[in-house]
Parts: structure tokens; C-alpha cells; sequence
């Protein structure tokens, strides 16, 4: 169960709370997030429920049967909004885009990128710095030095960022220019990164594995939410599986099989998605339909000289189709 405490509660209230849930034969989980104080208490089904919640310090009390338990929809009803500042928010009931190039690659593609953005009314850009390659021989990002340029030229433009990060060694750096960290389809059981991006008070990207399960995909994020960290957005972005006429299996099933499971938000990559430009406005549609909160999409001005995932990357004409098409398709299922 999850067992909520008051506002405020002092360390030796805590202990004494945490002595009596014990009593009841229950191992019990300290869990303060940067928004709330938590005990988490495994054992016995048979314990009242009320008996708990009548206790000194309890606010209020859930059972939760779920393996993963701070991520479940069972003890909070209500949608998790993600706040990233400015006025842009995810999870509020609209449809959120997060757009950007694959890899960053100059000044002028990000100035390009961003203005093109703003001139369409999207808030949120994605580009990446760090590129985990299937090829040693691949571009693999500017780094850190791509990431500052990103920050300087997007910023001040309005746009909030998004890029991925492999290492939990690269959050200090990075922590000054990234207003939501990308943990990629690789990384998804990263126990070690997941763990220290739950200590951090940004919000994290959480990418599905790519032979991951739906629960999989929970308890990872469980793991960013117990140590600290409630800003959490889950991305379906495709599995791999035996079909090989495109690069993923977009698993549309995921969408509202995890809003139903979860409070957190659920963002679509349909690029990763399907792996292919022209399939790509398919799959980002299909996604609003299925009550997505918001997709991440890669684009590019010319996605032909593009330095990672052109084959999968829009270019403006085609991002600027799929966004009306998108808006309108919402309006219409909202």
C-alpha cells in the first residue's frame, strides 16, 4: 500500500508512524520526492486499511496491488501535469509536440529549426547531443559544446529542451541547458542513471525498451519516482519484434493500455516508431487518436544531408502538414 503522510512531518513523528506500521507485520519504504513524503508498505493483505489510515501523521492511505506502485493510476486518480515553466505544461488535456533534429549539428540548422518552431507554435524542441550509434563509426553527437549552442540560440527564442543523456555522469554538465532529460530506448533499465535522475529536480523523458514490456516500462520509471523525482513522461517508441519491412513495431496498444495503468503522461515517437518518413504522419495521427498526451518527432530542413535518421526525419512542408492535420484530429477526438 502507499501511504501518503501530512505536510510537515517531524523525524521522530515518522519514526513512530513507521514503528507502528511495522507492528502490523508490513515492511515499510521511506520515499520523500522534491513534492511529497511517502511510506511504501509491503506484507499482508489482511491489515485494515483503516486501521493505517487512522494513525497519526497519515493523510491519506491506497492499496496498490501492482508491482509498481508510486507510477500507478490505483492511489492517484488525477492526470500528472508536467510543468516546464513559461506556460508550457504536458498532461493538461492538450496534445503537446516536441520536434527538433535527430543530432544538433550547427548554428544554423538549430537557428533554423527553432525559428521554424516558434513560426508554428511549438514550445518544446528536441536535438541531440549525445547519440548512442548502433555503428562506433556514426555521428555521435557535439556534445557538450553542441548542447551550449542549443540552449543559446533556442532559449531566447521561448523553446524548451529536450535532449537524451546516456551517462549519469554527464547531469551536472548538462543539467544547466536541458529542461527535460531523455532516457533513451538503451538506457531504459539503466538502474544506475535512472536512480540519479530521480535525485534531480527536472523532468525525465523515460523511452520504452526496445524489447521492453508495459510493465517493464513502469517499474523503470519507479525507480526515478522512489528516489525523488515525480515529473516523469513515459514514450512509447516502438518494439523490436520479427517484422522487418519497417525499423519498429509501433505499438498503438500501449497508448491507452498505459493511460488506464498510469498517471503519468505518454508521449509517441512514431519516427522511432516506424523508422520511415512517409509512414511517420500516419503514426503520429494514430497516437492522438489513442490519447496520447503529446509526440516527440524529428524534423530537419533537409532531412536528405541530415547527420542521423533522415530516412525517418520530416522536413518542414511535411511537419508543417502533419501539425494541422494533428490539431485538427485532437479538436476532433478531444
Amino acid at each position: 500500500m502507499i501511504i501518503q503522510c501530512v505536510d510537515g512531518i517531524q523525524p521522530k513523528e515518522l519514526e513512530n508512524l513507521c514503528r507502528q506500521i511495522a507492528a502490523f507485520g508490513l515492511k515499510v519504504t521511506e520515499v520523500k520526492t522534491q513534492i511529497n513524503f511517502y511510506l511504501i508498505a509491503l506484507g499482508s493483505y489482511e491489515v485494515d486499511i483503516r486501521r493505517i489510515g487512522s494513525l497519526f501523521g497519515v493523510r491519506d492511505v491506497h492499496r496498490v496491488s501492482d508491482a509498481y506502485k508510486l507510477v500507478s493510476r490505483k492511489w492517484k486518480v488525477a492526470p500528472t501535469v508536467i510543468d516546464l515553466g513559461d506556460g508550457v505544461n504536458i498532461g493538461t488535456g492538450d496534445f503537446s509536440f516536441m520536434l527538433g533534429p535527430c543530432s544538433l549539428e550547427s548554428e544554423k540548422q538549430i537557428e533554423s529549426v527553432a525559428k521554424f518552431l516558434v513560426a508554428n507554435g511549438v514550445r518544446i524542441m528536441r536535438g541531440g547531443a549525445f547519440k548512442p550509434r548502433t555503428s562506433p563509426y556514426a555521428f555521435r553527437g557535439l556534445g557538450i559544446e553542441g548542447l551550449q549552442m542549443f540552449a543559446d540560440i533556442a532559449r531566447p527564442m521561448g523553446l524548451k529542451l529536450t535532449t537524451e543523456i546516456m551517462d549519469a555522469a554527464q547531469i551536472e554538465a548538462m543539467y544547466p541547458y536541458v529542461d527535460v532529460f531523455q532516457v533513451g530506448t538503451r538506457n531504459s533499465q539503466n538502474f544506475t542513471l535512472l536512480d540519479e535522475l530521480g535525485k534531480i529536480d527536472k523532468p525525465v523523458l523515460l523511452k520504452r525498451g526496445m524489447s521492453g514490456t508495459i510493465e517493464e516500462l513502469l517499474q523503470s520509471a519507479e525507480y526515478i519516482f522512489m528516489k525523488g523525482n515525480e515529473q516523469i513522461l513515459l514514450c512509447e517508441r516502438g518494439i523490436r519484434t520479427f517484422e522487418k519491412s519497417y525499423r519498429n513495431t509501433f505499438d498503438i496498444n500501449a497508448i491507452p493500455v498505459l493511460k488506464e495503468k498510469t498517471h503519468l503522461p505518454v508521449i509517441v515517437d512514431p519516427s522511432h516508431g516506424v523508422g520511415i518518413r512517409r509512414y511517420v504522419e500516419s503514426i503520429a495521427l494514430a497516437g492522438v487518436v489513442a490519447g496520447a498526451d503529446g509526440a516527440i518527432i524529428e524534423i530537419h530542413e533537409t532531412p536528405e544531408k541530415a547527420a542521423s535518421d533522415g530516412d525517418q526525419t520530416l522536413n518542414f512542408d511535411e511537419t508543417e502538414k502533419l501539425l494541422k492535420k494533428a490539431r485538427s484530429v485532437f479538436q476532433a477526438v478531444k
